[in-house]
C-alpha cells in the first residue's frame, strides 16, 4: 500500500449541488492514523448521483441512520453496505456512553449518518485531503480530511441535548470523555465537534473539520454549501423510533417542577422583636405584679412525721454510739462484699456503646448495615500542606496555561509516594512481618489481597503509585505543535476523567489507582476553589482498613497498624528533612486521646480530693485553745468521712459489676465528686450540730450523740432520699452513659447515706471518747491538761451570720431588691435557654495541644466533600420488576422520582439538604453492564462454551446478553435479572477499557433480596449543629422515598430506606436531647417536691418552695451556660441532673430548718435558718466543693474545663446564691403560717438540750 497527498486535485473538482455524494465505498485503513480503537476505515472519493437503495442496504440504512429512511424504493444515501456496519461499530462506543438519554444518542448518529450517508452529501460537505491508497494493483483516492457544516441551531440543540447525560459510575458527565482537554465544565457546541473530528481520539477514521454557521451569514462558505439544519431532538423528547425521553437526572428539561424544600423557619417574632424575649418580659412583670400583690395563705402541717423520725433515728444513734468498733466492723464487711464485685468490672470506652443506646434508631440501622455488609472501614489520613512554597505556572499542549500551586509538585508528590510505602512491624497476633495488606481494605480482593488491592487515596495514585510513571515524559503533537507532555499533563487530565484508563496524552497512562478504583479529585487534594484542581493547598493520603470486631484478632493487628502509622507519622514530623506542614489522624486516634486525657488528669482529680480533704479536716476542727489543737482537732473524723463517701462509690461499683452493668470513665469523675458534696454536707451538719450542742445533766455521750442524730437526720434523710430516686428515675434516661452514671449515682449516694448512719455515728462516738478524754488526736496516748469549756462552741460563722449577713439579707428593702433580681436572673434564664447550643464538637473531646486538634483544623479548612452516606433498602421490594428498576434507577425511562432521582434534587439545595453528591445506582451499572452496545456482557456464539458468558477480551462472542430495545429503554426481564452467573460476574469482572463500567457493585451491592445500598456525599460537615441536621434531613429524604417504593405493587409494607453514615450514631442523641434532658429533670425534681412533702408531715407549701428554688437553680444554669459558651449534650445533661442533687443540699436541708424553726414570725425563723442551718451549708457544701472546683481548670482535656470545671462551677455559685440569698427570703414571704409553729414549739420545747434556758417567745397569731 503506498500514498500521496493530491490537495489541490480535489479542490478544484468539487461541486456542490443536491443529490451528488462527496465519497462512497470504503477504501481501506487510513494510514496516518494509529492507536485507534476501531480499525480506522476511510471512504474513497467518489463525485456520483446518491444510490437508491434497497433489500439488505436499505434494511441496514434504516437500522443504523433511521433518520434518512424514506421508504424502500424511494430512499437513497451515499454510503454502502460496508460503510453502514462501520459507522454502525463506531456508533456503538459513543452510544454505551450516551445511552442514558436517547435523544441524545439519536443527535449525535444524526450528525454522523447526515455526514457519511446523506443523499444530499455534497450540499454539506467539503472534501480538503485525500490521499492515493493502492491496494491489490488497484490506485484508489481516499479521503482522509473534509469539512462539515452545521447551522448553530442544530449543533447548539445537539450539545444541549447531550451535555448533562451522566456517567453513573463516575457521578461526572459523558461529555468530559468527548470533550478532550477542555472537561464537561470548558465544552462548548464547537470544542465538542472537534473533539469528534480528531482523528487522534482514538475514534474518528479521518479529520472532520466542523464549521458552525449562524443562521443568514453566508460569508466564507463555499457556494453550493449549505449548512446542515435538520431537526435536533430535545433531550427531553421522545426519538422517531419511539424511544422514551431522557431522565431528569441526564436533562433538566425532563425534570418535574420540584417545589424548593423549605427554608429554615424564621425567627420566632412578635411585632419585628423577638418572641421569646417578648413573652419572658410579660412573665417577668406578671411574676413581680404578683409578688407586689401577694396576700398570705393558710397552710396545715403534722409533727407525727417528725416525731417518728426523731426518735427513731435517736434510738439508733444512741445503739450505734455504744457499740462503735462492731458497727465499723460490719460496715467494713459489707462495704467489702459489695467492692469484691470490682474484679468483674467492666469499663466502656468504645464511644458508640457510651452514647448510644442498643435500641436506638441509629444502632439498629448500624447493626443492619454492618451485618449485610461490611462495617464502615478505618480511616487513617494525612492532610500535607506546604506553605510559603512558591508555585509555577505550565504551559500545557493540552489544556493551555495552567497555574500550579506549591504543594502540587513533582518533589513533593516522590516525597508523599516513599512516606506511604513506610508501615510494616513485627505481629505478635499474627507471628510474622505485618504490612498494611494484612488489615486493608482491599474491595476489588478481599480474600487473598496484596498490597495494591489495598484502597489508599492520595495523587500518587493517578500513577498507580510508580515513580516510573511519574517521571514519564513524551514529545507530543497536536494541532501542529510540539511539545513535551509530563506528569502535569497527566494529573490536569485524571482530576477531570477519574474513570478513564488512558489519558489522552501520548504518554497513554490510566488514572485508575493501582487498586482497580478511581481516585476522586476530593480525595486526592484539597483546599481548591470550583474545579481548580492544579491550584490545591493540600494533599490528601488516606489509608482504608477493615472494621474487624473488636474480638477478632486482626482488630488488634489493625490496631497495631495504626500505632506504627502514628509512629512514622510522629517521627516523620519531627524530622529537619520534612518538606511539609501536616496534621494526621487514625482511626484509634479519637479514643486514644480521651484515653489518654483522663489518666493524665487523674492527678488533677486527686488534687482536688486532697483539697476538699484538708479543708474537711480543718473545718471540722473547734479550735477553743492553742494548746487543745490536737485534742479539738477532726482529722481522723475528716479522713473518715472521706472514706464513708470512697467506700459508698466502691460498693455501689462493687454492686453494678456483680451484675454486669459496666461502668465509664465519666462516672469514675462524677460519681466521687456527686457523693463528696453530698456526703461532706451530712457530715459538717453532723459535726457542727455535735458542737454546738450542750450535753444535758446526767445524759450519757452516747445518748447524746443519738438525740443530735434525732435531730439532724431526718433532714440527712431528705436530702438523700431526695437525690437517690432522683438518680434512680434518671436510670430511665436512653442514653446508655446517662443511664448508667444514674444508676451508679443513685446507689452511691444511697451507699453513702447508711454508711453514715452507720460508720460515720461510730467514728464520731469514739472521737468523741477521745476528745472527751483530752487524748491527742494522731497520738491518743498523750494527754493535756486543759479542759475543754463547758460553753458550746459556735465557731465565726455561726455569729457572723447570726448578727451580720442575716439581718442585712432579711432587711424590707433588701427582701424586695433580692425577690426582683432573682426573679429577673429567672426569666432571662428562661430567654436564653432557646438559645442554647445543643451538641458536642468533636474537637472538645480532645485535650488541649492534641494533635487532633491541628487535625480537625486542617479537615475544615482543606476538604471540599463530607462523609459518604448510604441509603440502604431493606428486604421487601422487588427489584426484578419493571416498576422496581424504574424506581431505583436514574437512566432513560426511569421514574423521576426515583430513589436516585430524589437524590439528585437533594443535591440541588446544599446548604438546606446538606447532600453534596448524587448517589451511584447499582440498578444503573447492572443495566449498564447488561447493555448490548458495550463489551461487557456478551456470550459464546460457536464452540464448546456456546451460549455461556464470553469475556469482553475475548472473540466469537457474537452473541449479546440482551437484545437492543426499540424505544432505548433497555431492562432485564425477571429471569435475566436473577440469573446467578449474571450477577456473579457483574459483581466480580474487571473494568478495562472495553467494559467502561467502574464495577462499584462489589461496594454497593452485596445481598440483592436481603438488603442493597446507594452511596451519596454530605457536603463538609463541621460543626454540631450541622451533622445534626444532616442526619435530620437524610431521614426526612429516606423517609419520602421509602413511602413511594411501598407503592409500588409488591412490596412489604415493613419495606423501608434508611441513610446510614459511621457519625449517625453519634449525633442521633442531639435529635432528642432536648426532650430527653427535660424528661430526666423532671423525673430528678419530682421525688424532691414527693420526699420532701412526706418527710416534712405533707408540707405542700415547703415541698412546693423547694421545688421552686431548685427549677430557678437549674434554669438558671441552663442560661449561664448559653452565656459562657457550654454546649448542651449528654456530658451536660449528666451535669444537669447533678445539678438538681447538688440543689437538693443547699435547698432541703434550708426548707427543713425554716420549718422546725419555733420563732413567732417568718422573718425571725427565716434568719435563725439563715444562721444555723446556712452556715452548715455554706461551710459543708459552699466551701467543699469551691476549692476541688478550682483546681480542675488546671486539666488538660476540655470536656474537663468546660463540664467539669466551668459547669460545676456555675452550678454551685448558683445553688450556694439561691440556697443562701433567694431561699431565706421567699420563705420568710412565703413561708408556712405562725399559728402552725405554736405546736412545734411545744415539741421543741419539750425535747430542747436545757428547757431553763431555752429562750420563751410568745405565740403571735397571724394577721390577715
Amino acid at each position: 500500500i503506498s500514498y500521496c497527498v493530491c490537495l489541490p486535485q480535489v479542490v478544484l473538482e468539487a461541486r456542490h449541488e443536491p443529490g451528488y455524494c462527496a465519497f462512497y465505498e470504503e477504501c481501506g485503513k487510513n494510514p496516518t492514523v494509529a492507536g485507534s480503537l476501531l480499525p480506522p476505515i476511510i471512504p474513497c472519493l467518489n463525485y456520483s448521483r446518491a444510490r437508491a437503495l434497497e433489500g439488505k442496504h436499505y434494511q441496514q440504512l434504516k437500522k443504523v441512520c433511521p433518520m434518512l429512511d424514506r421508504g424502500e424504493g424511494s430512499t437513497t444515501a451515499c454510503c454502502s453496505i460496508k460503510q453502514l456496519k462501520s459507522l454502525e461499530m463506531s456508533l456503538m462506543l459513543s452510544k454505551a456512553v450516551l445511552m442514558r438519554c436517547p435523544s441524545c444518542a439519536d443527535n449525535f448518529a444524526h450528525l454522523h449518518c447526515i455526514n457519511t450517508c446523506s443523499p444530499d452529501q455534497t450540499t454539506t460537505i467539503n472534501v480538503t485531503r485525500t490521499i492515493n491508497i493502492t491496494t491489490l494493483g488497484i490506485v484508489k483516492e481516499a479521503v482522509v480530511g473534509y469539512q462539515a457544516y452545521l447551522s448553530t441551531s442544530f449543533a447548539d440543540k445537539s450539545f444541549e441535548s447531550c451535555k448533562n447525560v451522566r456517567i453513573p459510575a463516575t457521578g461526572g458527565y459523558a461529555i468530559a470523555t468527548m470533550c478532550g482537554r477542555y472537561g464537561s465544565a470548558l465544552c462548548t457546541a464547537q470544542r465538542w465537534y472537534d473533539f469528534q473530528g480528531d482523528s487522534s481520539n482514538g475514534l474518528a477514521p479521518l479529520d472532520i473539520d466542523f464549521r458552525l454557521i449562524p443562521e443568514g451569514v453566508t460569508e466564507g462558505i463555499p457556494d453550493g454549501i449549505v449548512p446542515y439544519a435538520g431537526r435536533a431532538l430535545g433531550c427531553n423528547e421522545m426519538t422517531p423510533t419511539g424511544a422514551e425521553v431522557c431522565s431528569c437526572q441526564d436533562c433538566q428539561a425532563s425534570c418535574p417542577v420540584v417545589p424548593s424544600p423549605p427554608p429554615p423557619a424564621e425567627p420566632f417574632t412578635i411585632g419585628g422583636v423577638d418572641g421569646y424575649l417578648v413573652l419572658c418580659v410579660i412573665f417577668l412583670c406578671v411574676l413581680i405584679l404578683a409578688f407586689l400583690l401577694f396576700v398570705t395563705c393558710t397552710d396545715k402541717n403534722s409533727l407525727a412525721t417528725q416525731e417518728f423520725l426523731g426518735s427513731g433515728f435517736r434510738a439508733w444513734g444512741t445503739l450505734v454510739a455504744s457499740h462503735p468498733l462492731k458497727v465499723l466492723l460490719a460496715s467494713a464487711v459489707v462495704t467489702a462484699a459489695f467492692a469484691t464485685g470490682l474484679m468483674h468490672i467492666e469499663l466502656t470506652t468504645d464511644p458508640v456503646q457510651l452514647w448510644s443506646a442498643p435500641n436506638s434508631r441509629a444502632r439498629i440501622e448500624k447493626d443492619f448495615h454492618d451485618k449485610h455488609f461490611d462495617p464502615f472501614f478505618r480511616t487513617n489520613q494525612m492532610i500535607l500542606t506546604a506553605p510559603g512554597r512558591p508555585g509555577h505556572f505550565y504551559d500545557s499542549l493540552l489544556f493551555g496555561k495552567q497555574n500550579f500551586s506549591g504543594i502540587i509538585a513533582k518533589d513533593l508528590i516522590l516525597e508523599l509516594l516513599k512516606l506511604q510505602k513506610k508501615i510494616q512491624f513485627w505481629s505478635n497476633d499474627l507471628n510474622r512481618m505485618a504490612s498494611l495488606k494484612d488489615v486493608c481494605f482491599a474491595p476489588l480482593n478481599p480474600s487473598n489481597p496484596s498490597l495494591t488491592d489495598c484502597a489508599v487515596n492520595s495523587l500518587p495514585q493517578y500513577f498507580q503509585n510508580s515513580v516510573a510513571n511519574l517521571n514519564a515524559k513524551v514529545n507530543m503533537t497536536e494541532l501542529g505543535v510540539t511539545k513535551e507532555v509530563d506528569w502535569r499533563d497527566h494529573f490536569i487530565y485524571c482530576v477531570n476523567s477519574p474513570l478513564s484508563f488512558k489519558d489522552i496524552t501520548d504518554l497513554q497512562l490510566s488514572c485508575m489507582a493501582d487498586y482497580g478504583a478511581p481516585v476522586f479529585p476530593f480525595l486526592a487534594v484539597g483546599g481548591y476553589e470550583n474545579e481548580g484542581y492544579t491550584t490545591a493547598e493540600a494533599l490528601i493520603l488516606t489509608f482504608s482498613l477493615n472494621n474487624y470486631p473488636r474480638d477478632n484478632v486482626k482488630f488488634k493487628v489493625a490496631l497495631e497498624w495504626e500505632q506504627r502509622f502514628l509512629d512514622i507519622v510522629q517521627e516523620y514530623q519531627k524530622s529537619p528533612g520534612n518538606p511539609f506542614t501536616f496534621a494526621y489522624m487514625a482511626e484509634r486516634s479519637l479514643e486514644d486521646e480521651i484515653n489518654r486525657t483522663t489518666v493524665e488528669d487523674i492527678p488533677i482529680f486527686m488534687i482536688s480530693y486532697a483539697v476538699i480533704f484538708v479543708y474537711i479536716a480543718v473545718a471540722l476542727g473547734e479550735y477553743t485553745s492553742f494548746s487543745r489543737i490536737l485534742v479539738d482537732s477532726k482529722f481522723l473524723v475528716g479522713l473518715g468521712g472521706i472514706l464513708v463517701v470512697g467506700c459508698s462509690v466502691l460498693a455501689s461499683m462493687g454492686f453494678y459489676a456483680w451484675i454486669g452493668i459496666p461502668s465509664s470513665l465519666i462516672i469514675l469523675q462524677v460519681v466521687p465528686f456527686l457523693v463528696l458534696a453530698v456526703g461532706a454536707d451530712n457530715i459538717f451538719i453532723f459535726v457542727l450540730e455535735y458542737q454546738r450542742d450542750a450535753r444535758r445533766p446526767g445524759e450519757k455521750r452516747e445518748e447524746r450523740i443519738g438525740r443530735v442524730l434525732g435531730n439532724v437526720a431526718p433532714s440527712m434523710l431528705l436530702c438523700s432520699l431526695s437525690e437517690s430516686v432522683c438518680f434512680f428515675l434518671g436510670a430511665l434516661s436512653t442514653m446508655p452513659a446517662v443511664k448508667s452514671f444514674a444508676l451508679y449515682a443513685a446507689l452511691a449516694v444511697l451507699m453513702d447515706f447508711v454508711l453514715q448512719m452507720t460508720a460515720f455515728v461510730a467514728l464520731l462516738s469514739l472521737d468523741a471518747r477521745r476528745q472527751d478524754g483530752n487524748r491527742c488526736e494522731l497520738a491518743c496516748c498523750v494527754t493535756v491538761k486543759t479542759t475543754a469549756p463547758t460553753k458550746p462552741n459556735e465557731g465565726f460563722l455561726l455569729p457572723a451570720m447570726r448578727k451580720y449577713y442575716a439581718p442585712v439579707l432579711l432587711h424590707p428593702v433588701t427582701r424586695v431588691i433580692v425577690i426582683v433580681v432573682f426573679i429577673f436572673m429567672f426569666i432571662s434564664s428562661i430567654y436564653l435557654m432557646f438559645y442554647v447550643t445543643v451538641g458536642l464538637d468533636q474537637e472538645l473531646a480532645m485535650p488541649q495541644g492534641s494533635y487532633m486538634l491541628e487535625y480537625f483544623k486542617y479537615l475544615y479548612a482543606y476538604f471540599e466533600v463530607g462523609v459518604p452516606t448510604y441509603f440502604v433498602t431493606t428486604k421487601g421490594f422487588n427489584f426484578t420488576s419493571i416498576a422496581g428498576m424504574n424506581a431505583t434507577c436514574s437512566s432513560v425511562g426511569c421514574d423521576p422520582f426515583s430513589l436516585t432521582q430524589k437524590i439528585q434534587y437533594a443535591t440541588e439545595y446544599p446548604d438546606l439538604s446538606y447532600m453534596a453528591i448524587p448517589a451511584n445506582s447499582w440498578v444503573d451499572d447492572f443495566i449498564d453492564w447488561l447493555n448490548p452496545g458495550s463489551k461487557c456482557c456478551r456470550l459464546y456464539s460457536i464452540g464448546p462454551n456456546k451460549g455461556k458468558f464470553c469475556p469482553a477480551t475475548a472473540f466469537l462472542c457474537g452473541q449479546k446478553c440482551m437484545k437492543i430495545p426499540l424505544n432505548g429503554v433497555l431492562r432485564p426481564d425477571k429471569e435475566q435479572f436473577n440469573r446467578e452467573e449474571y450477577w456473579i460476574l457483574f459483581i466480580t469482572f474487571e473494568p478495562n477499557t472495553q467494559t467502561i463500567k467502574l464495577r462499584k457493585s462489589k461496594v454497593t451491592c452485596v445481598s440483592v433480596l436481603l438488603a442493597t445500598r446507594f452511596m451519596a456525599y454530605h457536603t463538609a460537615l463541621t460543626t454540631s449543629k450541622e451533622f445534626t441536621a444532616a442526619l435530620k434531613i437524610a431521614r426526612e429524604l429516606a423517609h419520602n422515598i421509602t413511602l413511594s417504593m411501598r407503592s409500588i405493587p409488591g412490596t412489604s409494607q415493613d419495606f423501608e430506606v434508611f441513610p446510614y453514615t459511621v457519625t449517625y450514631v453519634f449525633y442521633e442523641q442531639y435529635l432528642t436531647i432536648v426532650s430527653e434532658g427535660l424528661f430526666n429533670i423532671s423525673l430528678c425534681l419530682l421525688p424532691t417536691f414527693v420526699v420532701c412533702c412526706l418527710l416534712l408531715g405533707m408540707d405542700l407549701r415547703s415541698g412546693a418552695l423547694n421545688l421552686l428554688t431548685i427549677i430557678m437553680i437549674t434554669v438558671d444554669t441552663v442560661g449561664v451556660m448559653t452565656l459562657w459558651g457550654i454546649d448542651y449534650n449528654a456530658v451536660a445533661l449528666i451535669n444537669l441532673v447533678t445539678a438538681v442533687g447538688i440543689s437538693v443540699e443547699f435547698v432541703s436541708h434550708m426548707t427543713r430548718s425554716f420549718a422546725m424553726s419555733i420563732q413567732p414570725t417568718h422573718v425571725e425563723r427565716a434568719k435563725e435558718a439563715t444562721a444555723t442551718m446556712g452556715s452548715a451549708v455554706f461551710a459543708g457544701v459552699a466551701m467543699t466543693n469551691l476549692p476541688g472546683i478550682v483546681v480542675l481548670a488546671f486539666a488538660k482535656a476540655q470536656l474537663i474545663q468546660i463540664f467539669f470545671f466551668r459547669l460545676n462551677l456555675v452550678i454551685t455559685l448558683l445553688g450556694m446564691a439561691h440556697g443562701l440569698i433567694f431561699l431565706p427570703v421567699l420563705l420568710s414571704y412565703f413561708g408556712e403560717s405562725v399559728c402552725v409553729r405554736a405546736c412545734v414549739r411545744a415539741w421543741a420545747r419539750e425535747n430542747s438540750p436545757n428547757p431553763d434556758t431555752t429562750p420563751h417567745h410568745p405565740v403571735r397569731t397571724p394577721h390577715h
